[in-house]
């Protein structure tokens, strides 16, 4: 399967919704563009993984760590850590997801930003 990132990225319209574009093992492969700030949660039974194709995202944690991740960088999230990630000055962010089939958008939070619908793209 080929998948041309630019092209996805160009169909997504809203921030903070991840689409899938693919599966790999029992694992689905997201995309989605990041915009303010969504709300603190954490997975439980899932770790997640955030690639970061361009912009930075920034990651707090309750322990009042922040983490900065650019383009070309990874960034994981343990299972059952709380974090809220973020964007700089309005900056767009555009990451890949790489997590579980399980996962849950924000856990077990639901809020207004919460996507509970999987969507492909």
């Amino acid at each position: 399967m080929n998948i041309n990132l630019e092209e996805k990225f160009a169909k997504i319209q809203s921030h903070w919704h991840p689409y899938i574009i693919g599966e790999l093992n029992e694992n689905f492969v997201k995309l989605a563009k990041l915009k303010g700030e969504l709300v603190w949660h954490s997975h439980q039974e899932e770790d997640e993984m955030f690639v970061v194709v361009r912009g930075t995202l920034m990651m707090d944690y309750r322990d009042g760590k922040t983490i900065s991740t650019g383009p070309g960088e990874i960034l994981i999230v343990p299972k059952g850590v709380e974090h809220k990630p973020w964007t700089k000055n309005g900056e767009e962010v555009m990451v890949m997801l790489i997590e579980p089939k399980s996962t849950k958008h924000t856990g077990d939070l639901k809020v207004a930003q919460t996507v509970e619908k999987q969507e492909w793209l």
